[in-house]
């Protein structure tokens, strides 16, 4: 029965993986149907935005007829508002601080790498607006409220014991630090950041990003299963996104 189960578990899991790596595959390819040479000729923003805009959807929907089938719910709502906030400020704290650091840092190294378009008004305003409205919340749907919700269906179990005063679940979320279904969504998360093509197969990547992607999911998944609610770690994606493009784009401005 135990290896039947971990057979089951591990299918599970792979098939999870696929659809949260398929579906945003299939929004690129949506996206890709479109021209958007009028409103974003230096191709800084509109392309990902609609590529945001359609995975959303698709998860939306999907997240929907399975509330609406049984009593799964996802974090639809503001969950434990006291919880969410803390998490919400202290990680703004925290990565802001980082950010100004690292780019110092970077600045001080020669390392520093602009941005592939022009720092237009218009691509400015239209980066920081996906950052803010599409890439933080369009992920934390899917990643977070979806992924960890249906992983921790048949994947339960802590990673790291800690303190369990948030510990009130969304359906199966255990007691602790770091649960297997957030730690596995974070990895998953992270090789979203891998480009995969299949014919002939091949993956490119930046291991320094994936690994970046894969510690901030895990820290977007405990705020997800402490406040139970998917409003607060999509602020604090939208935050990091925004803070590290925003310090990006004034370290471009100043130093050009």
């Amino acid at each position: 029965m135990k290896i039947k189960r971990i057979f089951l578990q591990a299918v599970w899991v792979v098939g999870l993986t696929v659809l949260l790596l398929g579906v945003p595959r299939l929004a690129a390819m949506f996206a890709n149907l479109f021209d958007y040479s009028t409103v974003d000729p230096d191709g800084a923003f509109a392309w990902a935005s609609v590529r945001h805009i359609a995975q959303a959807v698709i998860f939306l929907i999907l997240m929907l007829i399975i509330t609406r089938a049984s009593a799964i719910r996802f974090g639809f709502g503001w969950g434990d508002s006291k919880v969410g906030w803390f998490y919400v400020r202290l990680f703004a704290l925290i990565f802001i601080g980082y950010m100004v650091v690292a780019m110092l840092i970077v600045l001080a190294a020669g390392t520093f790498q602009t941005f592939p378009y022009p720092l237009t008004t218009r691509n400015i305003i239209g980066q920081l607006g996906f950052q803010l409205l599409l890439s933080g919340p369009s992920e934390e749907l899917i990643f977070r409220a979806f992924a960890i919700t249906m992983l921790a269906l048949m994947v339960k179990g802590i990673l790291v014991a800690g303190d369990t005063r948030f510990s009130r679940p969304v359906i199966t979320i255990f007691a602790g630090v770091l649960t297997v279904a957030n730690f596995i969504a974070a990895i998953i998360f992270g090789l979203a950041h891998v480009r995969f093509t299949f014919a002939p197969f091949s993956a490119s990547y930046n291991m320094g990003q994936v690994i970046y992607a894969t510690v901030l999911g895990l820290f977007y998944g405990v705020c997800y299963e402490r406040s139970k609610s998917m409003v607060y770690p999509m602020m604090m994606h939208s935050i990091s996104n925004v803070v590290a493009v925003g310090v990006t784009i004034v370290a471009s401005l100043l130093i050009r």
